[in-house]
């Protein structure tokens, strides 16, 4: 309407419900208004609500989760230099808990220098999937990853896709395993600069909208999200 100080309105779905978000024009916390549940445009209603999980029944997201001492299968997917580092201590909480983990390296970064160092410095074990996307731009990058991941999700059915950070690698792999009815952990969720210019700000969002659990940094990255409407079930320090 041409008033700076009107709010912004951005426009999604999350889960099975559809929501209306309020931006201030100073940046203030989102608010969510909830709408009628969205139909995929040929007249059948999408919701996570009703898919097969491998735990068992159904994987609700408007519902407390299930207990994760069931998940036996985590793939862990990293594709830039700041992934491998926040990957680490995650590879290695649930190998000591005797979890089957599978590491993906989607080559986002792919050259010794922003890779290969990374894994030799920390001790990280050899991919056991490489998917090889290279450079592009956003939307090329993100569907290269998107593309090549899901079948290798398909063949390999985990319980869990945890994904970390906030780069294109980030939130394609998110949506493929939120598509796919797995469970998805964000690492480092919450983060929010509230500058839309920022790639990496919608990488942000878009990831923890489709997440179950959202492992937050810092007070402030749960505090956001509190603000944001996620449930407390959903929220780890």
């Amino acid at each position: 309407n041409g008033d700076p100080a009107a709010p912004r309105r951005r426009h999604g779905v999350v889960g099975p419900v559809a929501w209306d978000v309020e931006y201030s024009a100073a940046g203030e916390p989102p608010y969510h208004h909830r709408l009628e549940d969205e139909s995929d445009g040929e007249g059948e209603q999408r919701s996570r609500k009703h898919v097969p999980s491998r735990l068992g029944g159904t994987s609700p997201v408007n519902e407390p989760l299930e207990d994760t001492t069931h998940m036996r299968r985590v793939i862990c997917v990293a594709g830039a230099r700041p992934n491998f580092i926040k990957i680490k201590p995650v590879l290695d909480a649930l190998e000591r808990r005797a979890v089957e983990t599978v590491l993906v390296h989607t080559g986002q970064h792919y050259d010794a220098g922003m890779s290969g160092v990374f894994f030799e410095e920390l001790g990280i074990r050899p991919p056991d999937h490489s998917l090889e996307v290279g450079s592009g731009t956003h939307a090329v990058q993100t569907a290269r990853v998107m593309t090549a991941f899901e079948p290798l999700l398909k063949r390999i059915c985990p319980d869990l896709v945890v994904v970390v950070g906030d780069v294109n690698s980030t939130v394609a792999c998110a949506l493929v395993a939120a598509k796919s009815g797995a469970y998805v952990a964000h690492v480092e969720a919450g983060l929010r600069s509230r500058d839309w210019s920022m790639p990496e700000e919608v990488n942000r969002v878009v990831t923890d909208r489709v997440s179950d659990y959202l492992f937050a940094p810092s007070p402030d990255a749960v505090d956001n999200l509190r603000a944001e409407g996620y449930r407390e079930d959903q929220i780890h320090l």
